[in-house]
């Protein structure tokens, strides 16, 4: 769990930004280490680089922890430690970013199924709105029934449920902005 956890803290956006040299993206733009702000600030490539380390991050952990046989709680116990490394990370003052990546790298290795699901969901609602955080809130909102409707074991289920819980809780501000219908999307250019 704790190798999980510091595997977690690896905050990729802070580390292609540097590596690029772009701008710390805790203090600019949306100000949240993710991939979306990354691709505001830096473009496709720093994005695809920041994505592809936040998805690793959670697949890894899991994929070693199963090859050492871990499974039911042990193994819903190293998922959850590499999301909360992502979100509070040690490494860089616990501010992280807002999970939905890292969370999806745990689903591809834990839940396959389940992590194409909400994949597909993720991509035909950023497809229809071109808004990466509400494609993320239903993508969210849509994995723990999913997880029952699939009768999961409850290891399982207990870790969707609090993945869950923990990115909506993160999508706050982008919940009330969507209300509000102030959220920006991406348009072709």
């Amino acid at each position: 769990m704790l190798l999980a956890y510091l595997l977690g803290s690896m905050a990729s956006a802070i580390l292609v930004a540097r590596a690029l040299k772009l701008p710390d993206p805790r203090q600019h733009g949306s100000r949240n280490p993710g991939a979306t702000n990354i691709l505001r600030l830096g473009g496709k490539k720093a994005a695809a680089l920041t994505l592809l380390g936040d998805l690793l991050k959670g697949l890894l952990p899991v994929l070693l922890a199963r090859a050492l046989g871990l499974g039911g709680w042990p193994l819903a116990l190293v998922a959850l430690a590499a999301f909360l490394g992502h979100l509070f990370p040690i490494y860089f003052g616990f501010r992280g970013g807002k999970g939905v990546a890292t969370a999806l790298g745990i689903l591809l290795a834990y839940l396959p199924l389940l992590g194409l699901s909400v994949l597909l969901l993720w991509i035909a609602i950023f497809a229809w709105r071109r808004v990466s955080s509400l494609a993320a809130l239903v993508a969210t909102l849509a994995a723990a029934p999913l997880a029952w409707a699939m009768a999961l074991p409850t290891p399982a289920k207990s870790l969707v449920l609090t993945l869950a819980i923990l990115i909506l809780w993160r999508h706050r501000s982008n919940l009330t902005r969507l209300l509000r219908g102030e959220e920006s999307g991406f348009h072709p250019s």
